[in-house]
């Protein structure tokens, strides 16, 4: 095993997984440098550029043996990254990042080279960059989901059960009831959760510009459902400047009928599961011991009620 390079592990990943609590991410953390080394020399790769990262993960540039570029990415194993070397082989390409190998030990998993200093946060022209987010999330999940990933059935099902618990901890009493619109929103939905394959965190700094094609999906936490659970992250992006625009409603309505437009989908049943993206969120935010839901979470529900009602 060559133990001769030296990764600089970006900050922001050592703050991630490197809190005194997280004893898996810190052994992740420790056992990176061998795990680097090991994948270099099994896959025959050399690299050619300074360590980024994402939320979870390490990302390398590096050149094959042929002298094609490529990414090789590490992160820690989860429940919600366990379906993305399927999903990426089921898109092949198809409006998503290219998968050239994969490790099933590690996770490890080499990637087709797209321009990370050109994420689509970059186009200044927020409607068109609502549309080009749109044209890649049409093609996403345009394609049947495969068997063996997690499903939205499932995942609706064991929110509404914890519903009970989590919504007296909110402290607000408006906040307390527009939980339960939501939770009451995917009950509605619940015999009918989709079988189309979903990206589940599509927004603009997850669309990469490419040279095989201009714009394509990055880091999807695949998931079988209705394309509506997709839309909620696109419709926040920004949001310091959807408010700053001084139309909250108009902005996310806007948005909310691109993508709904583009995607072909029924909009009460899209509402219905954006909401349940909102119940998710805040479900996961009670977890993490918070008594208030974020205020662009609050705004997006409450404009996509008002239509509804």
């Amino acid at each position: 095993m060559n133990t001769s390079i030296t990764i600089d592990v970006p900050a922001a990943l050592v703050a991630s997984h490197g809190k005194p609590g997280n004893a898996s991410g810190r052994a992740w953390l420790a056992a990176l440098p061998a795990l680097v080394a090991d994948t270099l020399e099994r896959w025959e790769l050399r690299v050619d550029g300074p360590a980024g990262n994402g939320m979870a993960g390490l990302v390398l540039p590096v050149t094959r043996a042929d002298g094609t570029p490529a990414a090789l990415k590490l992160q820690p194993k989860s429940e919600e990254s366990a379906g993305t070397p399927l999903g990426l082989r089921t898109w092949n390409g198809d409006g998503a990042v290219r998968l050239l190998d994969h490790d099933p030990g590690s996770g490890a998993m080499l990637l087709e080279r797209l321009d990370a200093s050109r994420p689509l946060s970059s186009v200044a022209d927020d409607r068109a960059a609502t549309r080009i987010l749109a044209e890649v999330l049409a093609r996403l999940v345009a394609i049947p989901a495969p068997e063996g990933l997690r499903r939205l059935s499932d995942i609706a099902a064991a929110m509404l059960e914890q519903v009970p618990q989590a919504v007296p901890m909110l402290r607000d009493p408006a906040e307390r009831r527009l939980v339960r619109s939501c939770a009451s929103a995917v009950a509605d939905l619940l015999g009918e959760p989709g079988d189309r394959l979903l990206h589940w965190d599509l927004h603009y700094d997850n669309i990469l510009a490419g040279e095989r094609e201009p714009w394509l999906a990055i880091d999807p936490e695949p998931l079988a459902g209705d394309p509506g659970f997709d839309l909620l992250p696109a419709l926040d992006n920004r949001w310091d400047e959807v408010v700053a625009g001084g139309d909250v409603p108009g902005a996310v309505l806007q948005r909310f009928d691109l993508l709904t437009e583009a995607l072909g989908l029924d909009r009460r049943r899209a509402t219905g599961w954006t909401l349940g993206r909102v119940l998710q969120n805040a479900l996961w935010d009670v977890e993490d011991g918070k008594t208030a839901l974020e205020p662009a979470q609050v705004a997006i529900a409450t404009t996509l009620m008002s239509r509804r009602s």
